[in-house]
């Protein structure tokens, strides 16, 4: 049951953001498009309740709950971001917006930025673990949890890989386009001769 929520929930956050877009860019209806909005997130409390209930009506745990406390971490987390992105990528191909803003092309901005980012997975985990725990405590019956626990355990990998590119970046910082642009034309250029 709790898969099939998920698959629903994922399925109706892209359709609500695709409406609620179309409604406000393409059909001009920005009231419809706020409530379509502002409806995303009750997709994560169909999600939690879904949960919850399962596992109360004594539900053996398995991956799929865990999933479920991660797609709401991931929610709570970037969900405003990835709703921030869409907003400006469809007012820019539909209502003449600016483009959406890039990362940084390099050097330590894009470093930041990176950092930034992992900083915001490492949250979304932390979440994870506090929803996962207290469905646990709910529950109290380790029996039927253990699986809880593991998928906390496997989870803890994404960001420990995740960690890979801010230190990349810091390490070995890509080079922003001017600063490419110096090192083809050998540093600069002189524009004088000193000698007397």
């Amino acid at each position: 049951m709790i898969l099939a929520v998920i698959i629903g929930c994922e399925i109706g956050f892209w359709v609500l953001l695709g409406l609620g877009l179309a409604s406000r860019y393409l059909w001009g209806m920005r009231r419809l498009s706020t409530v379509l909005l502002v409806s995303v997130p009750l997709l994560d409390v169909v999600l939690l309740t879904a949960a919850v209930i399962d596992m109360r009506g004594g539900a053996q745990a398995a991956w799929h709950h865990g999933l479920a406390a991660a797609y709401l971490g991931y929610s709570i987390v970037f969900g405003h971001r990835t709703v921030k992105w869409a907003d400006a990528a469809f007012a820019h191909r539909f209502a003449g917006g600016p483009a959406p803003q890039k990362p940084p092309p390099g050097g330590m901005a894009r470093a930041r930025y990176e950092w930034g980012v992992w900083i915001r997975i490492v949250i979304a985990y932390g979440i994870t673990c506090a929803l996962l725990f207290g469905l646990i405590r709910i529950v109290d019956d380790p029996s039927r949890t253990a699986a809880l626990t593991a998928f906390m355990g496997s989870l803890l990998k994404v960001p420990l890989i995740a960690a890979l590119w801010p230190v990349s970046y810091t390490l070995f910082p890509k080079k922003t386009p001017k600063e490419a642009a110096d090192d083809r034309d050998g540093g600069g250029k002189v524009t004088s001769d000193s000698s007397a």
